[in-house]
């Protein structure tokens, strides 16, 4: 949770830019205030995304040590597999549940997602806590190039790694956010600093957020506490991280753009017109989900195991 106290720090919500490097497929693709690279930038055929090292397995291998196998067979069948080979590897846009340092299924995923180097993979907060591995989730997230916004959890983390390097002494209750703070590296840390509040893809037509957006409030003026920990939109119009049934969010979410959000395990896959909610509580023994965009395809894998207890209070 976020206290009221973090309330000017939280308000620190100017609109980022992410630009994220492709492996050659493009310069960048860049969230928020530039649309993703036109097809034709990322389709160039001395692309080292389509052609890796001469050709990476996506086009046949024309060379002279390798033409005796070829033997005048090139055919239909060979030059399907090829052409669904190389649609294979055009750059998509992975989104992904709440992690909660599920390392083993966040890898299993991926490879049902075929992520090759190049695609985008958009975390959707919590990497961390209550899972078996949060700093090798950190760690892979960094080094795969992926980006994603801060859920209240990695918040958490943040917060204090920000008390200790004030000199703050530890808790005298174990605290998991701290001992994950404590101990990840410096590069692993810088790469939770950057996560911003929510990220915008107009060529998506998507925005992408831990918990929550309220409709009708610009992406500017939403309140960060609420982007990180609601859950439910009373009759009222209160706003609440407390989970009440027939109340969900993303029930009111009139677009235009799609929201992808994620914490809410307790509903689990959510799918409204305008938003997709991806917590299929993994770290409960559930599943870790995510969305192939933009052509919304879900792919899900089966926790390997429960890591943590589920409880939730209803309303």
């Amino acid at each position: 949770g976020v206290d009221d106290d973090e309330e000017d720090e939280l308000m620190k919500n100017d609109e980022q830019t992410i630009i994220v490097p492709s492996d050659g497929a493009a310069s960048s693709i860049n969230f928020t205030t530039s649309p993703f690279p036109s097809s034709s930038s990322s389709s160039s055929p001395s692309s080292p995304l389509f052609l890796p090292g001469g050709n990476g397995g996506v086009f046949f291998d024309y060379s002279e040590d390798n033409k005796r196998s070829l033997n005048k067979k090139i055919g239909p069948l060979l030059l399907d597999a090829v052409v669904n080979k190389a649609r294979q590897r055009s750059p998509k846009v992975i989104a992904i549940g709440d992690v909660h340092g599920c390392l083993d299924e966040l890898q299993m995923l991926l490879r049902r997602c075929d992520y090759r180097p190049g695609d985008t993979v958009v975390f959707l907060g919590d990497l961390v806590s209550k899972g078996p591995d949060s700093l090798g989730v950190v760690q892979m997230a960094r080094e795969i190039g992926a980006i994603g916004v801060r859920g209240n959890h990695d918040f958490e983390v943040v917060r204090w790694h920000q008390a200790i390097m004030a000199g703050a002494e530890p808790p005298i209750i174990g605290s998991e956010h701290y001992n994950i703070a404590s101990q990840l590296s410096s590069a692993d840390l810088k790469w939770m600093y950057s996560m911003p509040w929510y990220l915008n893809s107009p060529d998506l037509n998507a925005l992408f957020v831990h918990a929550g957006l309220v409709s009708g409030i610009r992406l500017k003026k939403q309140n960060p506490r609420l982007m990180m920990n609601m859950r439910s939109i009373l009759p009222d119009g209160t706003v609440t991280s407390k989970f009440f049934e027939n109340w969900p969010w993303a029930r009111l979410w009139d677009g235009p753009q799609t929201v992808y959000f994620g914490h809410d395990a307790d509903r689990g896959l959510q799918q409204y017109e305008n938003a997709v909610g991806l917590d299929t509580g993994a770290v409960y023994g559930g599943r870790l989900t995510a969305i192939i965009l933009p052509e919304k395809r879900l792919v899900s894998v089966p926790a390997k195991h429960e890591y943590f207890s589920y409880r939730r209070k209803r309303y």
